[in-house]
């Protein structure tokens, strides 16, 4: 399966790659998303793809109900957003964007509304980003059974007889694999003062996990190099993933008061994280997409294949494939090149952790001789981590 699926993502695209979802069903299958930008492949400029396009029939076949935030939100969302154009653009296919009312206080109401919306305009196949769609995504499914569901940071949504609804397709990430990654890699470029701001409040599955593989990867540099690390932990400021003033007065205490790098976890949160550590000298890591174009202060990225997700599930679509997907819980992660960080030069910005350190970490968790824990409820606990002291906020 493995197999057919990466043959199917390269000869889609060129090679090319950070909350919001939840735990993976219990009847699973694993597909591939290659993340070719972890590799140092070309840069596809999405840029040049129009966020709005006119059909000429006003039917638009494919679309994107985005999740809490903006749309370029240089994360979640536009990672997703990518994928969806791309896809289109290089299939000739019609597409459209769907932004629930509300902004960041959106209701269950307001993102079937969307769904509707969509489907009222022609969508055959609709992608929805984030876990805070499941409520409408359940009702959506069963109101529009002849429509398709890509359900991205997703799990199998049941319908009120207990039995998954077949029309969406539930794709989610090894989040801990990522920020593993990054955790390790800050501790071993000689940061011992770390912090991580994350989004969702704590509720988020897939931030929760992208903090407590953070946790573990400094932990095992930590534990190499025979040195301490202290960690500020804490979802303050960051329910709605949202930017604010709160949360970057927040983080410029941390930086104020000796914090080296941030892992900024939650969509627009970044820019509060930018500006804190642009004021004080200090440096970030960007999460879901590579965000070392944004901020001069970002150091590396975890990063997630949501544009190559969006991409296969959409090519799965329309090859008359669905039932590969539908239904069933596919969790992307190392071993399909499905999260990483970016190795290309002008986004690699650690000088003492190199990329075949990182290139030899990756075999390990790709061949499963490393095994990320992803239980953060049970396993976030000091004694856990002998080599980090974690303060919570």
């Amino acid at each position: 399966m493995k197999k057919i699926i990466a043959l199917i993502l390269a000869a889609i695209m060129v090679m090319g790659l950070l909350a919001a979802c939840g735990p993976a069903g219990s009847t699973e299958s694993t597909g591939g998303a290659q993340g070719g930008e972890s590799q140092g492949s070309a840069a596809y400029d999405y840029d040049a793809i129009p966020d709005t396009m006119t059909a000429d029939d006003g039917k638009y076949a494919i679309a994107f109900v985005t999740d809490v935030g903006q749309l370029k939100d240089k994360s979640f969302n536009q990672g997703t957003w990518e994928g969806v154009k791309r896809y289109a653009t290089e299939n000739n296919k019609s597409y459209k964007y769907y932004q629930p009312a509300n902004g960041s206080e959106a209701t269950d109401d307001d993102r079937f509304t969307a769904m509707k919306a969509a489907v009222d305009s022609g969508a055959e196949i609709v992608i929805c980003a984030g876990f805070l769609q499941e409520t409408a995504l359940r009702r959506a499914a069963t109101t529009y059974p002849d429509t398709k569901f890509v359900f991205i940071d997703g799990y199998p949504i049941a319908d009120d007889a207990g039995n998954n609804l077949t029309n969406i397709a539930p794709i989610s990430f090894q989040e801990e694999q990522a920020g593993y990654l990054v955790g390790y890699a800050a501790v071993k470029e000689g940061f011992t003062k770390l912090g991580f701001s994350g989004g969702g409040g704590g509720t988020n599955p897939a931030c929760c996990r992208y903090g407590y593989g953070f946790v573990q990867g400094a932990q095992a540099a930590a534990a190499e190099m025979g040195v301490n690390v202290e960690m500020r932990y804490s979802w303050q400021y960051g329910a709605d993933f949202s930017a604010s003033g709160e949360l970057q007065t927040m983080l410029n205490g941390w930086y104020t008061a000796g914090t080296e790098v941030v892992y900024s976890c939650g969509g627009q949160m970044c820019q509060s994280a930018f500006a804190a550590a642009a004021a004080n000298d200090g440096y970030v890591i960007g999460v879901d997409v590579d965000q070392s174009g944004d901020s001069d202060t970002v150091i590396t990225s975890a990063m997630k294949g949501l544009r190559e997700s969006v991409m296969f599930a959409c090519e799965k679509f329309y090859a008359g494939s669905w039932d590969d997907l539908g239904g069933v819980s596919t969790v992307l992660g190392a071993k399909d090149d499905a999260v990483g960080m970016p190795t290309a030069a002008e986004s690699w910005k650690l000088n003492n952790y190199t990329v075949a350190e990182y290139e030899t970490l990756m075999g390990k968790l790709k061949d499963g001789s490393l095994v990320v824990d992803a239980d953060y409820e049970a396993g976030l606990k000091d004694e856990n981590f002998p080599n980090v002291s974690l303060s919570i906020e």
